[in-house]
């Protein structure tokens, strides 16, 4: 082995080291960020605090960082121009039909709405509804009470440069979180499993049913 063979051995031994020491690092970071979530979660007072101040807010607020960072870049989001997060409160509880007292139905109607969709689809198509040139990358559940229930949503602008130009976020199509292209989407519309039980949910409920 000749000197210049030995120099980019040891240089790719160090760097081999340095990445796993960056690693590890991130890993637990991860896992501090994780913990620090669940502690606050048990401490009650401040719990109570965040939770109020949630209920005061807006329903669909824009937010300057994610409150979960951990689970915030697990499902997509990076500190980027063209990404943003978003925290949506949905009504917990039963739903009404919308214009219920319009138009002719029959007596045995029910006002209450039986729901499809879960409440984190519904807070995703809320998100997007206020920001019609963005879509939703993902979204995850941050909190829940007696009356609502909270979920963060991760948009990004599909015409930005930035995100075009990054391959992670590939080619976000037009109204997927009313399609049902979402990850909570899929689940409401069964296409998390396959085979025996679920032969109706390809390509979908409606389709499949639709006499050809």
């Amino acid at each position: 082995m000749c000197e210049h063979q030995r120099c980019e051995l040891k240089i790719f031994v160090i760097e081999s080291f340095l990445n796993r020491r960056l690693l590890v690092t991130t890993m637990t970071l991860t896992k501090y960020l994780r913990d620090s979530w669940s502690t606050l979660q048990s401490d009650t007072l401040r719990w109570r605090e965040h939770v109020m101040q949630w209920r005061r807010d807006p329903a669909v607020l824009r937010l300057e960082h994610p409150s979960r960072l951990e689970r915030a870049r697990a499902l997509g989001f990076r500190a980027k121009e063209g990404v943003f997060m978003v925290r949506v409160r949905v009504s917990a509880g039963g739903h009404t039909r919308p214009d219920f007292d319009g138009g002719r139905h029959s007596k045995r109607m029910r006002t209450i709405l039986a729901l499809r969709k879960n409440y984190q689809a519904i807070a995703e198509t809320r998100a997007v509804g206020g920001y019609t040139n963005c879509e939703v990358v993902n979204s995850y559940f941050l909190a829940k009470d007696s009356k609502h229930h909270w979920f963060e949503v991760i948009l990004a602008d599909r015409a930005h440069p930035a995100i075009l130009a990054d391959h992670r976020f590939g080619v976000l199509s037009r109204g997927r979180a009313y399609r049902g292209l979402t990850a909570a989407g899929r689940k409401h519309r069964g296409l998390r499993w396959k085979g025996k039980g679920v032969e109706k949910a390809r390509p979908s409920r409606r389709a499949h049913s639709r006499l050809l």
